[in-house]
């Protein structure tokens, strides 16, 4: 089963949308990430076995 992280890039709306379509998601918000640097974001996704998602620009 895939697992997301949401990262700040991407709308905490997406989660929802995600978790609806039966996706076990979770926004970087909803854990009190939103202002943690990239490198906590990654250890939170490891540790959590999730895959970090984020908005390139």
């Amino acid at each position: 089963m895939m697992r997301l992280l949401l990262d700040q890039g991407l709308p905490r709306s997406a989660s929802i949308l995600l978790r609806e379509a039966g996706i076990d998601t979770i926004h970087v918000a909803e854990i009190g990430l939103s202002s943690a640097e990239d490198s906590e974001i990654l250890q939170k996704a490891r540790k959590d076995e999730r895959i970090d998602c984020d908005m390139l620009s």
